[in-house]
């Protein structure tokens, strides 16, 4: 016997953000709460389930958002519908290359600055780079160690590569704290300096778990509702345990009623060689 398992929902929960939450108990909750599913944000999720759920759902699917979608079934979708595809938001999507190099002329160079996957068509057309969103490309460390002088501080606070953190720690008074709130590997960094943090970014954070849990009063909940860590999700929703138990109590009561069966109990007797009351007694 198999049951998807129940929650205690909490009323504070953005379903819009929630719908873009790839965690696989966020996709659960939709899937269990279908009415609330906000279809342009579920079109950016990358989780096998949510685009399982636009594949059915043709009709409801944000092309835009689905155009960024790293996920490699949403990319066969675009290739499938390409007088869909958003190619501004496609120049970013990192699973995306196949078709960037299939349409060299429809790439927008601001977005694809910011693809990880595309340092070397960036490389290989340095006048085309955009300088801002490149700083936050995780792939591009060393195209910025090469060009200190161009790096934009506030969007290099965003870059999750280690190499950027270093960087701004001996530039700590060029970090945009608003944005490296929301960067799961500036957790250090937000620790000495926590009253910089911006809490709605940090609830979103899926490496910030500890400090929301200690600084509860401070969570934004539609913050929280977008973090893909799974603790963010049992803050969002609890299981249900005496739901639980009551959905599972005649499977158990059926379970009882089949293990200590009396012509089972003897016959498992008989295979040890014990008389009945004396298996009892072992049990």
């Amino acid at each position: 016997m198999s049951a998807a398992p129940k929650y205690i929902l909490d009323k504070r929960i953005n379903w819009s953000e929630l719908s873009k939450n790839p965690n696989p108990d966020a996709v659960r909750l939709l899937e269990q709460n279908p009415d609330k599913i906000n279809w342009i944000s579920l079109s950016k999720n990358p989780n096998p389930v949510a685009i399982k759920l636009l594949e059915q759902n043709p009709d409801k699917i944000d092309w835009w958002h689905l155009s960024g979608n790293p996920n490699a079934d949403a990319v066969r979708l675009l290739e499938l519908n390409p007088d869909k595809i958003d190619w501004i938001s496609l120049s970013k999507n990192p699973s995306a290359l196949r078709l960037l190099e299939k349409y060299p002329k429809k790439i927008y160079w601001s977005t694809l600055s910011l693809n990880p996957n595309a340092l070397r068509l960036l490389e290989l057309n340095p006048e085309k780079i955009e300088w801002s969103w490149v700083c936050a490309n995780p792939g591009a460390i060393h195209l910025l160690e090469q060009n200190i002088n161009k790096i934009v501080w506030s969007d290099l606070s965003k870059n999750t590569n280690p190499e950027a953190i270093h960087l701004l720690e001996q530039n700590i008074n060029k970090i945009d704290w608003w944005w490296l709130s929301s960067n799961p590997n500036a957790i250090k960094l937000l620790e000495q300096n926590p009253d910089k943090i911006n809490w709605w970014w940090l609830s979103a954070n899926p490496g910030a778990i500890h400090l929301l849990e200690q600084n509860p009063d401070k969570i934004d909940w539609s913050g929280l509702s977008s973090n893909p860590n799974a603790d963010a999700l049992r803050l969002l929703a609890r299981l249900d345990y005496a739901e639980m138990k009551r959905t599972f109590q005649p499977f158990a009561e059926e379970l009882i009623e089949t293990v200590f069966h009396p012509c089972r109990v003897s016959r498992i007797a008989d295979v040890y060689g014990m008389d009945l009351n004396e298996y009892l007694e072992f049990l």
